[in-house]
């Protein structure tokens, strides 16, 4: 589980678009489909059969990752009152393809399109910069929540619903663009990870007991290789990390 905190100076790169747009007929948002990395041999250690009992939309179409990610938050959102601040259609879900098989690594990421208190312009250093500003039609997105594939999908069960609240509890409770903060040193997980972890655990078995739907999350209840094996495909929505732009220094 891993969170975008800030965006680097390094990434001030230029030329790009201080926003970008998509959901319109000249500029989709684009969709990809996502492989086994080489050397996985597209075979999950823990491969079986999927069950037929549990739901992954129709067998005939590839599996939508991002749908059925974003329409797991929206129960989740609106059964946790921990999570209540927080508007699915201002959060952008995107998958990652992963470059390896290893099982360790990056699962998600909430990257903020806001700085501190939700201001869109920072001065670090002299200069100005601003993240780059998203939109989806035109709604304009807040965070982006990313899932590296198919590693996330790997994880046991518990695993995916906790990494899932893990990045949510990360959105601001002002839902302003930023992170939540905590106090003293370690802001983005408190001064204890494993407490925080254990938090996150606490609320997603809340979660499950407070008459979750099952057909919700039956998909993370299947692997990599079971999705692919029944639908032939896994796809998500693929987009650039934002960029950080310098701008103009405002008088």
């Amino acid at each position: 589980m891993s969170t975008a905190i800030c965006l680097h100076d390094e990434e001030a790169l230029s030329p790009f678009p201080l926003a970008r747009s998509w959901d319109h007929p000249a500029q989709p948002l684009p969709v990809r489909a996502i492989w086994a990395p080489r050397g996985s041999g597209g075979r999950h250690p823990l491969q079986a059969a999927a069950q037929p009992w549990l739901a992954s939309g129709p067998t005939e179409r590839p599996f939508d990752f991002c749908k059925f990610i974003r329409r797991l938050t929206a129960d989740v959102v609106a059964r946790s009152e921990h999570l209540h601040h927080v508007d699915v259609d201002r959060v952008l879900f995107a998958a990652t393809q992963a470059r390896s098989s290893r099982p360790f690594g990056l699962q998600a990421r909430v990257t903020p399109l806001r700085f501190r208190d939700g201001m869109l312009v920072r001065k670090r250093r002299g200069k100005s910069y601003q993240v780059q500003r998203y939109f989806v039609g035109d709604r304009e997105m807040l965070y982006v929540m990313t899932f590296c594939l198919p590693r996330f999908l790997d994880q046991d069960f518990d695993d995916k619903l906790i990494t899932l609240f893990h990045e949510l509890y990360h959105i601001s409770p002002a839902f302003d663009g930023d992170l939540r903060r905590h106090g003293g040193r370690y802001a983005i997980h408190s001064h204890s990870k494993r407490g925080y972890d254990e938090h996150m655990a606490h609320l997603a078995r809340a979660y499950l007991a407070d008459g979750a739907v099952p057909a919700l999350h039956a998909f993370l209840r299947l692997s990599f290789s079971q999705l692919m094996q029944r639908h032939g495909q896994v796809v998500g929505i693929v987009v650039p990390r934002p960029k950080l732009i310098p701008v103009p220094a405002r008088k």
